[in-house]
């Protein structure tokens, strides 16, 4: 019967550049489930790990402009359709009294989308995560920088990636299984 364990290849480096580098080098490889660890954002990472930009914007521009248009709407519809009152010769949809309410919608609706669109797109909350089970990963907090891929990487050999982090200046290579 075989193993159904998964794996985590884990690799120590020592500064900022050489975690760059291996994240460049784990890209170029193919590599698409690796993930770096450091104590700090590191400028740069992004495009070393070739990753795509965030949707978040758009998500909240969006939900921000739909907030903003549903206020505007629910104003509307209640002054000039559902409860008409004519005060001191004013038009029915007096869009200037709307302003604050509808900014305020806008806002909400941004803020709430931001929160939710950032958990979803995190995959938070995330209870637990295999890299806990290494004891050397508790300093990536305090001055450590580490590379993680998991075995559900479809590029995943073992011998190869022990090649590559070692190439690449990695330390302490750890095998974490969960």
């Amino acid at each position: 019967m075989a193993d159904k364990r998964k794996k985590l290849f884990l690799a120590e480096y020592g500064n900022p550049a050489e975690l760059i580098n291996a994240a460049e080098k784990m890209r170029d490889a193919g590599y698409k489930e690796f993930d770096c660890h450091s104590p700090f954002p590191i400028h740069g990472m992004d495009q070393a790990m070739g990753l795509k930009r965030s949707p978040l914007g758009w998500i909240v521009g969006l939900s921000a402009l739909l907030g903003g248009l549903g206020a505007l709407w629910l104003q509307w519809w209640t002054s000039s359709v559902d409860y008409r009152l004519i005060i001191s010769g004013k038009p029915f949809f007096s869009f200037q009294a709307y302003v604050p309410v509808t900014f305020g919608g806008a806002v909400l609706f941004g803020a709430i989308a931001a929160v939710v669109g950032m958990l979803i797109l995190n995959r938070l909350p995330r209870l637990h995560h295999p890299v806990f089970n290494s004891d050397r990963f508790s300093r990536f907090s305090d001055d450590g920088f580490f590379v993680s891929i998991s075995s559900d990487d479809p590029k995943f050999d073992a011998a190869e990636l022990s090649r590559l982090f070692e190439n690449t200046g990695g330390k302490n290579i750890e095998v974490v299984e969960y």
